[in-house]
């Protein structure tokens, strides 16, 4: 006798972009994709607007082409969404020759590199889930921890320059 059972399937949380043979360096990608990993969709689409690289353009098209992606294939809505993932790779490089004196060529490297950003909607997952900001102001505790030395309280009351 065997018993057949059915494996639960689990729901997509997470949706993809990809752009390959990106033209441009990965270095200069990566300065961008580190400021956005781990913000949400609305932050992200400010931050690339706002900064003065090349690879912004790039970034912001995978970033809008995912959120599309979310709202089409798990038709979550855009506030939800969070950047989980985003590497920068690098890809192949094109070899050109550039004309030099006396009928000579010089080569140039032309850099490409792979982008993929991974979305994740929050709404499905517990780990994020928004908590009450009355309640959160009212557990917190300030404390002092650190006291500024200024110039009365050196010289008043037992300061250094007391020590006799």
């Amino acid at each position: 006798m065997f018993m057949i059972t059915k494996k639960k399937k689990k729901s997509v949380l997470e949706v993809y972009a990809y752009g390959h043979h990106i033209p441009m360096s990965a270095d200069k990608a990566r300065r961008v994709i580190d400021q956005i990993r781990g913000r949400s969709y609305e932050e992200t689409l400010m931050i690339l607007e706002l900064m003065c690289y090349r690879a912004c353009y790039q970034i912001f098209k995978l970033v809008y082409s995912a959120a599309s992606n979310a709202s089409y294939n798990m038709s979550s809505k855009e506030t939800n969404l969070i950047i989980s993932k985003a590497e920068v790779n690098t890809s192949t490089s094109t070899n050109k020759l550039k004309p030099r004196a006396r009928g000579r060529s010089y080569p140039v490297k032309k850099s490409t590199c792979h982008i993929s950003i991974v979305m994740k909607d929050i709404s499905f997952d517990d780990e994020y889930r928004k908590v009450d900001s009355l309640k959160s102001i009212k557990n917190l505790r300030w404390k002092k921890k650190h006291t500024t030395l200024g110039y009365h309280n050196i010289y008043s009351s037992g300061g250094i320059w007391d020590k006799k």
